[in-house]
Order: structure tokens, then sequence, then C-alpha cells
């Protein structure tokens, strides 16, 4: 997943609407795919109709409220960290297995794309998403993300390379602004650097795959034992949780 971060503000003050995906969100879609993306990079609409199609309850958009315009768009799937291991490229994790479509402790999610003009909307999905991944059983979310600052950082360290440069810290950070914002959202671990993951011109084509875990998985018991509602009435306290 190579989402890109955009600097227009957040477009909208009401309420943000998050839900699942429909067929008729395409063209709203297509917008936001051209606002985020190069036009190598975007998805066409055939792309997201069979993400629909092949993965339904883990396609979500966030909108506004007032225009219906698309804010921000998540595309997942289902997978395993064994997949997610043998992955090089975006299309081995986009197109390898599902895994175990009856998700257990252990099993994840591969972040097709995320794409997205407004943070808060960014924000708005996870926190509607949480729930339902602790419901399912979920553990982990797998993402590919670009490394923007790789090229610049090679010229000024000729003797370095991309594995290098993903470990460069600044006041405690990653380095990298695309690794230092994922850092924020809880994706820390870093599975691997993988050249020829995704065209993407200052990564140098390289794409960093990241692991995050779901807040509050270790408890999966638990939220076996809860309906999906009593654990939506928990979302402010399991914002909290590791």
């Amino acid at each position: 997943m190579l989402p890109r971060r955009s600097s227009t503000k957040a477009a909208a003050a009401a309420p943000i609407t998050v839900r699942e995906l429909r067929p008729a969100d395409v063209p709203t879609l297509m917008a936001l795919e051209h606002a985020c993306w190069t036009p190598e990079q975007a998805a066409q609409a055939p792309d997201l109709l069979d993400r629909m199609r092949r993965h339904p309850g883990y396609c979500l958009g966030a909108f506004c409220p007032r225009t219906g315009k698309a804010l921000a768009s998540l595309f997942m799937k289902p997978s395993s960290a064994q997949a997610m291991s043998q992955a090089r490229t975006w299309r081995d994790c986009i197109e390898g297995s599902a895994g175990n479509a009856a998700a257990g402790p252990g099993n994840a999610l591969f972040g097709i794309s995320l794409s997205s003009i407004d943070p808060a909307a960014v924000k708005a999905i996870f926190g509607y998403f949480w729930p339902h991944a602790l419901k399912g059983g979920w553990r982990y979310i797998f993402l590919g993300s670009p490394i923007p600052g790789l090229a610049n950082w090679l010229q000024r360290h000729p003797q370095g390379n991309a594995q290098t440069y993903v470990r460069q810290r600044r006041r405690g950070l990653p380095l990298d602004p695309q690794l230092r914002y994922y850092h924020g959202k809880g994706f820390r671990h870093i599975e691997a650097v993988l050249p020829n993951y995704f065209p993407h011109a200052r990564s140098l084509d390289h794409g960093v795959l990241l692991r995050g875990q779901v807040p509050g998985a270790r408890w999966a018991p638990l939220w076996r034992r809860l309906s999906l509602g009593h654990i939506q009435a928990m979302q402010r306290w399991l914002s909290r949780l590791p």
C-alpha cells in the first residue's frame, strides 16, 4: 500500500461519515484516487470494483456528510504473516493467497491502498474499523509504505543504502516523513525493505513492509465473548490499548 499524505485542509467540519464502500461510490473514489496518486499509481474503476467484490467488509470509505465527497478510502484483504513474509512486491501482496477468511489470533490483513485528502478522515476510518477487527479476530495489519526521502538522502550519503536509510532516526522518530507518519498511526515494526516494490520515483521504487497491531488484539478471548455493539461502545477505551 502506498498512500500519499496531502496538504489539503480538512474538507468537512461536520462529523465524517464512515461506512463500507459500494459500487455507486466509484465516481467520487476515482476523484480521490486522482487527488492522491500519480496517473501511473492511481487505481482504475475496475480495480476498485474488483476489490469490493473480492473483499466485502474490508473496503471502507470516509465521506463528507454534506457533499458526499470521498475524503479517504481504505482497501484491505485477508492474509497471513507467512504470506507477507514471502511477498516481494505490492502485486505479490494483493494477489497472494487470501489466507484463512475465518480469522483467528495471529491472522493478518494487508492494506491494499489508503488514500486521503483529510487526516481526520483517516482517523475516523481506523476508529470505525478497530471494533470490527477485534470481533473478527484479526491481530495484525500489514501495509507497504514508500520512503520518499530516500533519493535525496542517498545524494548526500552515496555510500548508504535503503536498509540503512529506513533505520535513521530524528528525535527518536523515523527520519523518513512517510515512515514517521505511519509510526504515529501504530505501524512501527519494519518487516522488510523491498526494492522494486512499486513505481515511486522519490523512493527509487523501494517500499517498506510495515506491521501494526490492532489495538487490544492481545485480549482476543474477551472480544469473542462480547457483541460488536459492546465493543463499539468501548471505542474510546480501545484507542488507549497497546
